[in-house]
């Protein structure tokens, strides 16, 4: 049986995630960029999480840090809470390095570029 996507829909993680990952024009929306990079920091592809930036904010960005959190958190689960065209608010639950169960709850901003969705920013809720 195969494993449903760490982003918590139905599919199998090639049918969902996985083909965003290899191809960052199939999220067609603001909620599937989300559940991908939810899914890229479980997975810590620490690239498709870099350049799926905004390039108005990539450039504060630092890949050792986005490894480090990626890294240093076990995830356990991705909670969408509201969705509209280019926000999305959810909670990423997960493990700390003490192994202390965390949630990470934020809405994220999105804005789209020549037909791709990206991440801008978010804030903490």
């Amino acid at each position: 049986m195969m494993q449903t996507c760490h982003c918590g829909t139905s599919l199998s993680y090639p049918d969902c995630c996985g083909k965003i990952h290899e191809n960052l024009a199939l999220a067609g929306t603001a909620e599937e960029l989300m559940r991908a990079r939810y899914t890229a920091f479980s997975l810590q592809l620490i690239d498709f999480l870099y350049d799926s930036f905004h390039p108005s904010t990539r450039r504060f960005q630092q890949k050792k840090d986005i490894e480090q959190w990626a890294k240093s958190n076990k995830w356990m689960q991705l909670e969408i809470l509201n969705s509209t065209l280019s926000t999305v608010e959810f909670r990423a639950h997960y493990l700390d390095p003490q192994f202390q169960v965390a949630v990470h709850h934020e809405k994220s901003n999105f804005r789209k570029l020549h037909g791709l969705w990206y991440y801008v920013d978010g804030s903490l809720c």
